[in-house]
């Protein structure tokens, strides 16, 4: 569908103290695949209710490479996985097993517990392939951190596709510009994947209190500030924002949402507003009883997990700072 950006009014001078903060990502390099994490960070743990935000790659794989990221637990959150390159394979314990390509959303919700896996599968692994995306956790509102687990997939043409001169925006999650996802969500969310031409301009959804953008590709001009890719920049709630690509263009993940009531307490994979949940859900894990328990193991991975190392046992649950 078509989209007129004079809906969304362009700011024709943004102040430079409407970016609140600029994060820098820290990279880890797992065996010849980078993971960079903006989400949390020492200067801000949420954006909204993202709490947790990864960018996957990008990665060549040449020889029988690919990602191998065995069954582990989630609960209180959801998780949303967006591919730019490449494909791999989610299973989970709600009985899902769903291949992702570009721009296909699989929106996995652990409310009170799930497990899930994701690997290359075999036949891609057989020739040179890429991976580029990201995966990122919402927190749940108090009172829907416990509904029971579900799985949704929605392919690339189910998504409200926002285009105008030299813009190209998918609408991933949530509501923005007048259209919705027609993801599931538990609370107020956006969530952008915006291709600019160079020198375009994207105005932000002004309707949402907590708003920033991760620049995966090019550039952008803020404020007469260049900010290159790598970048997340989290805005001053209230102002009307518009970014500028730079000449190479820009490719961009907008997101946000209402600022998420009360605290979040993040371990491991577990998010809650009570440390005594967390605590269960660690002890539910450890004990291994699949099917009988909290968790079970996806069915077709069922022969191996990820345990709570000693390291981990050690670590206390981080409360998030905004």
């Amino acid at each position: 569908m078509s989209w007129n950006p004079a809906h969304a009014p362009l700011a024709a001078h943004v102040d430079p103290d409407a970016i609140e903060t600029v994060i820098l990502p820290r990279a880890r390099d797992l065996g010849g695949f980078e993971v960079r994490r903006a989400l949390p960070s020492m200067q801000r743990q949420m954006v909204g209710p993202f709490i947790f935000f990864d960018q996957m790659g990008p990665a060549e794989f040449i020889t029988e490479g690919g990602i191998d990221v065995r069954p582990h637990p989630h609960i209180g959150l959801g998780t949303v996985t967006y591919l730019f390159q490449g494909e791999f394979e989610h299973r989970d314990s709600t009985g899902a097993q769903q291949a992702i390509l570009p721009g296909e959303v699989n929106w996995m919700l652990a409310g009170r517990g799930v497990t899930h896996s994701e690997r290359t599968q075999p036949d891609v692994r057989k020739t040179p392939h890429s991976l580029f995306g990201v995966q990122t956790w919402l927190a749940l509102p108090e009172d829907r951190e416990e509904v029971a687990p579900a799985f949704e997939h929605h392919k690339e043409a189910a998504l409200p596709l926002l285009e105008a001169e030299g813009i190209r925006a998918r609408l991933i999650l949530g509501s923005a510009h007048g259209q919705t996802s027609p993801v599931t969500m538990q609370s107020e969310t956006f969530y952008i994947d915006v291709a600019l031409q160079a020198g375009a301009s994207y105005p932000l959804p002004d309707n949402h209190e907590d708003r920033g953008i991760f620049v995966a590709q090019g550039a952008i001009e803020v404020a007469g500030e260049i900010y290159e890719e790598g970048r997340m920049l989290i805005f001053r709630p209230g102002d009307q924002i518009s970014v500028k690509a730079g000449p190479r263009g820009a490719r961009l993940l907008s997101l946000g949402g209402a600022t998420m009531e009360g605290h979040r307490y993040l371990w491991w994979n577990f998010v809650s507003s009570s440390k005594d949940r967390i605590e269960k859900a660690k002890e539910d894990w450890k004990a291994a009883q699949w099917g009988e328990g909290l968790f079970s193991l996806p069915m077709g991975d069922d022969q191996e997990h990820i345990p709570i190392t000693p390291e981990l046992e050690r670590m206390k649950p981080k409360e998030p700072k905004g």
